[in-house]
């Protein structure tokens, strides 16, 4: 495969990347939540930072951030899509009858079931 080129997952690839990619997601979604758990902490901070001041919070949610980067970048390796990081939507370019596709799942799913029209999105989602 050329670089640039889209993998092109089957189902049974795309059920089978979920154990890499779940456990990579649900840190990256416990990651999110203390993000938003500390942003009215943040605020001032970051207003503070710019005239030179810093916070033990402030450094640590860096680090979260620099994991959940980590994190993301490792499920894009996969070849699968993180398309909604707040409810953990995840697409799997596939073919189906000749054209592109996505296989859909979302995070609180046993295994991925749906497929949808690239431009359609999880609207669209029709069972396999």
């Amino acid at each position: 495969m050329s670089e640039g080129a889209p993998r092109y997952f089957t189902l049974e690839e795309a059920n089978t990347a979920l154990a890499i990619i779940r456990p990579l997601l649900s840190e990256i979604l416990e990651i999110r939540q203390i993000i938003l758990d500390r942003q009215s902490d943040l605020w001032p901070v970051i207003e503070k930072s710019l005239g030179n001041g810093g916070s033990r919070t402030a450094s640590q949610t860096v680090r979260e951030f620099e994991r959940f980067d980590r994190l993301v970048r490792q499920v894009m390796a996969t070849g699968a899509l993180i398309k909604d990081i707040n409810s953990g939507l995840v697409d799997f370019p596939a073919l189906r009858d000749g054209r592109e596709v996505y296989l859909c799942w979302k995070f609180d799913e046993d295994g991925v079931r749906f497929w949808h029209d690239v431009d359609s999105g999880f609207a669209g989602r029709q069972p396999w």
